[in-house]
């Protein structure tokens, strides 16, 4: 195929004259598009929409699909990988932006900001409305996961005088000691944190991480950040608890149906904060991704091993 016939399609999100300029005039063409994907043209995908196996079957000239996303969970990596596609993220383009967020989110529980603006808005002036409070530096934090995220997040947290714990199989007690963090299991974490924030990247193996028996160690008036991934945490069994008292709060920066449908909804609950999915969001970060991703796309287009590559590919071009 002429390199002059080569299309990139791009999901909505993507602002096309970006992706151009970042390209270069000498790129392949460049359309807005979505799934499902198709094109005998098609070189390469831009997209943090879902690309399945049978997308990567209709696009027979496929070399390489790059996300604007540290998650992969939307993409066949596998049926990528045995056609020859490259599969690129872009792991650390909203790091600061996510720990930021996630502390956000455990402050305004802890200290009871969204339910007190709530009171006031309601015409009400008391200062016991969210309930019991507590001093920061009093909190043990639990976070789970201490990829790049999390260890952001455990800077912020010793900054404030937390006590910090955290679980993450595949990271050494020594590496999480030198970061002032104590390791702990799952389930020592639950038990003994008065604070919980999940990290963690969703696959086959974590998806339920927190489920019903986990959520059951949660100690009293615990409260839980979960701005990773819906699948993680059983959201159903962790508002259960919330209703009934026996947790703190719950803040949610995302959900299993993003956006809520009438079928879906979004949960309402008091002590619970609901945010859409922001919390990886600001303008430095949203420009990051887009160049992130378009450079593993150059790069692969041109023969070369993406910067941001998850997988070795069959041999093909």
């Amino acid at each position: 195929m002429a390199d002059g016939m080569a299309r990139v399609l791009c999901d909505g999100s993507f602002p096309l004259e970006r992706v151009r300029e970042l390209l270069g005039e000498s790129g392949p063409g460049v359309e807005t598009s979505g799934p499902p994907w198709a094109g005998d043209d098609v070189v390469g995908l831009l997209s943090f929409e879902p690309v399945t196996a049978e997308d990567i079957a209709r696009l027979p000239e496929l070399r390489v699909i790059a996300t604007p996303s540290v998650g992969l969970d939307h993409l066949d990596v596998e049926a990528a990988t045995s056609r020859g596609v490259w599969v690129c993220n872009v792991p650390d383009y909203c790091v600061e932006e996510m720990a930021d967020h996630s502390l956000a989110l455990l402050l305004a529980l802890v200290r009871g900001i969204v339910e007190l603006d709530r009171s006031v808005r309601d015409g009400k002036w008391d200062y016991a409305a969210a309930g019991a409070l507590r001093r920061i530096a009093d909190i043990r934090l639990g976070i789970v996961g201490f990829g790049r995220i999390g260890r952001a997040l455990a800077v912020r947290a010793l900054a404030l005088g937390m006590d910090v714990v955290s679980h993450d199989p595949v990271v050494a007690d020594d590496e999480l000691h030198r970061a002032g963090v104590r390791p702990a299991a799952l389930d020592e974490l639950l038990a003994t944190s008065d604070a919980i924030s999940v990290h963690a990247p969703l696959t086959a193996e974590t998806r339920g991480l927190i489920g019903r028996e986990q959520i059951a160690l949660l100690p009293s008036g615990a409260v839980v950040v979960n701005a990773s991934r819906a699948g993680l945490v059983d959201a159903e069994t962790l508002l259960e608890a919330l209703a009934e008292g026996r947790i703190g709060g719950v803040a949610l920066d995302v959900l299993e149906v993003e956006p809520p449908t009438i079928d879906a909804p979004a949960p309402r609950a008091p002590r619970l904060v609901v945010n859409p999915h922001a919390g990886w969001y600001s303008e430095r970060a949203s420009d990051a991704a887009i160049v992130g991703a378009v450079e593993s796309l150059r790069e692969a287009l041109g023969g070369r091993r993406p910067p941001n590559a998850i997988n070795d590919p069959v041999a093909r071009w």
